[in-house]
């Protein structure tokens, strides 16, 4: 069973073309079209391919494609390197990375855990695959509360779609949204028999209208760095940068780590959240 991505080639790379106005590239931008961005027989004739080629590799149906015919067609439709990576994944199912039909739950390595623990000053986590939540240190938990969570709702893209505090959480929203989508859709094209990952698109589906339209925009992004506000109940807003690291050995595994600015206002927040936290209960 596939991840809602029957025809994931044929949909990308339509959306990519759409978004390519004519004269970008050269071609006159007068004259009436039924859709917006290139035609099929303009991104053949700039790729250098046939147009009857291209239809069919948009349709899923054409043979085995080269590097230098994606690398050709990922040039006319201005595709960053993400993008292109993820054209050579959907555009060869069979050299897909597949999950069983059970796959084994992600593990977090006795080392990563207690590098985890040594962060007392940066709030910290382990995403793993369909953006789990596997593990956190103390900072992390302050901030984010994902001890205190439900085991299976500990997962990223059910706490910004499901969750009815997310849009208080996050003021920028919008933004904390396509990025998780765009990040999750990358994983569903590495991994498109995975049943837990059909599922959770099924429940997002389902739930959130907003992913619903996001997911059909067909946007992939790696997760890799930037910066994310949150406000916390018991401190206030935290502006927080922010780094991604993939775990060496376990490449489906992603170390998260905020770093605020020292001597910032973010960072003497969470020195009084970390000693809220450690405040025993009363």
């Amino acid at each position: 069973m596939d991840i809602s991505l029957t025809g994931e080639l044929g949909d990308f790379l339509r959306s990519r073309r759409a978004r390519i106005r004519p004269e970008e590239v050269g071609l006159p931008g007068h004259g009436r079209r039924r859709v917006p961005g290139l035609r099929r027989e303009e991104v053949a004739q700039l790729a250098g391919v046939s147009v009857d080629y291209y239809i069919r590799l948009e349709q899923g149906r054409g043979p085995s494609v080269s590097d230098a015919v994606l690398d050709a067609i990922g040039r006319v439709l201005r595709l960053d390197d993400t993008e292109q990576q993820y054209l050579r994944t959907v555009a060869r199912p069979a050299a897909r990375r597949t999950a069983a039909a059970g796959p084994a739950p992600q593990r977090v390595r006795p080392g990563l855990r207690l590098l985890l623990d040594t962060m007392e000053k940066a709030p910290a986590f382990v995403l793993g695959r369909r953006m789990d939540v596997l593990a956190w240190n103390a900072l992390g938990d302050a901030v984010a509360g994902f001890s205190q969570m439900p085991a299976e709702e500990r997962n990223m893209p059910r706490q910004v779609f499901l969750n009815p505090q997310a849009h208080e959480l996050y003021p920028d929203w919008p933004a904390v949204a396509a990025e998780t989508v765009a990040y999750l859709r990358l994983d569903a094209g590495n991994h498109p028999r995975d049943k837990r990952l059909a599922t959770l698109v099924g429940e997002l589906s389902l739930g959130s209208e907003d992913f619903r339209r996001l997911w059909a925009d067909h946007q992939v992004k790696e997760k890799t760095y930037g910066a994310k506000r949150m406000r916390h109940p018991v401190v206030g807003e935290l502006t927080m940068p922010y780094e991604t690291l993939t775990v060496t050995g376990e490449p489906d595994q992603m170390l998260v780590v905020y770093t605020p600015e020292p001597g910032s206002r973010t960072a003497e927040r969470l020195t009084l959240l970390a000693s809220w936290a450690a405040s025993p209960a009363v």
